[in-house]
């Protein structure tokens, strides 16, 4: 962490913030931004200091009432121990990697999102539209970064089929080793604002980094000859500061990113489909065999790709499926966390008595 004695406004403080807090509050509490999540501690920087401390949260009861990198604290001015967090712009979240269906925090109040991908065979449309429902589900504007333009034949062709997933959607292919190259998406990097980079290992995000942040190359892993896929580099997540004054998050390459609670995300990349489908003849059209279905109609005339009609369909249902397990999941830990507070009260009960 490198906030180096940075004020509020200059650590991402704004009125959205301020406004949540009495003068009661600011006169019993220190405002604090998490730079960086640690097992059981959290670096964190605030008006002329930062420091490490413990991470525990009274009276949370779900993953979302945690911490995570880029979130605003409330901290006893006395003992530094959190009390709360303040409501956030922006909260990036996956359903954890495995077979359980816990919810994984990845970043908060984060301005822009940053999706790193690369001129050559790395390139995948079907992860590229993961990221942006991601991104728009989070209230969160995206722009396609494409690095290793130098090293590919065409890299135009790269950035017309990323244009091509959004209406709007901001593309920029960069040499991530060149500064000038780089310059071109440092609007996004000013003072105060803080951005996000999200990819999948070897497309270059450590050289992005090193090119942003003024440190020059970081550590970074050597690329397979076979695949041009690189091994991991960023292990954790935490805010770096940019040399144009704002704050970068770096996050490891994720090998699995599961939607969850993003079906307006989803609607918003897939806007295309989703007005079709409102044409159809039945509102619950399947869109397989259905008499009157528009979504079938376009796919015959070929005004629909096929390719991308399916990775709708499967997003939409994996989304559906990890954010109804998710509320299961939910509604236990609330009948859990009842359940607690009710034996809690009985056994305080029989104390007085």
């Amino acid at each position: 962490m490198t906030s180096q004695n940075a004020d509020l406004a200059e650590l991402g403080w704004t009125p959205f913030f301020q406004s949540q807090n009495t003068i009661e509050d600011l006169s019993r509490f220190l405002p604090v931004r998490v730079m960086a999540v640690h097992r059981g501690q959290l670096a964190v920087a605030g008006d002329g200091f930062e420091m490490t401390i413990p991470s525990h949260m009274p009276n949370a009861l779900s993953e979302e009432e945690y911490p995570t990198v880029g979130d605003w604290l409330l901290v006893d001015r006395d003992t530094f121990r959190p009390d709360r967090i303040l409501s956030r712009t922006s909260l990036f979240k996956r359903r954890a990697p495995g077979t359980g269906r816990k919810l994984q925090l990845i970043a908060a109040n984060i301005d822009t999102l940053f999706i790193v991908s690369s001129c050559n065979q790395d390139f995948n449309v079907a992860r590229l539209e993961r990221y942006l429902v991601l991104a728009r589900e989070a209230g969160v504007t995206p722009v396609v970064v494409l690095t290793k333009a130098d090293l590919a034949d065409a890299p135009e062709d790269y950035a017309r089929a990323a244009r091509s997933l959004m209406p709007g959607l901001m593309v920029e292919t960069v040499n991530a080793r060149d500064p000038e190259s780089v310059a071109g998406i440092a609007a996004w990097c000013g003072v105060g604002q803080t951005v996000a980079l999200l990819g999948s290992s070897g497309v270059g995000k450590s050289t992005l980094v090193g090119t942003l942040t003024g440190a020059g190359d970081i550590a970074t892993q050597a690329i397979r000859d076979d695949d041009d896929k690189g091994r991991h580099t960023t292990t954790a997540r935490s805010l770096r500061r940019l040399e144009k004054g704002g704050w970068l998050l770096d996050t490891p390459g994720m090998r699995e990113l599961q939607l969850t609670e993003a079906a307006a995300g989803v609607e918003e990349v897939f806007e295309d489909i989703v007005a079709l489908s409102r044409q159809c003849r039945f509102s619950d059209c399947a869109h397989d065999a259905e008499p009157g279905c528009a979504v079938q109609a376009a796919l015959d005339a070929g005004t629909l790709d096929m390719a991308r009609f399916n990775r709708w369909r499967k997003l939409a249902a994996e989304e559906a499926y990890n954010s109804e397990t998710l509320s299961e999941r939910r509604a236990r830990d609330r009948a859990f966390g009842k359940m607690v507070r009710s034996v809690s009260r009985e056994k305080a009960k029989r104390k007085e008595q």
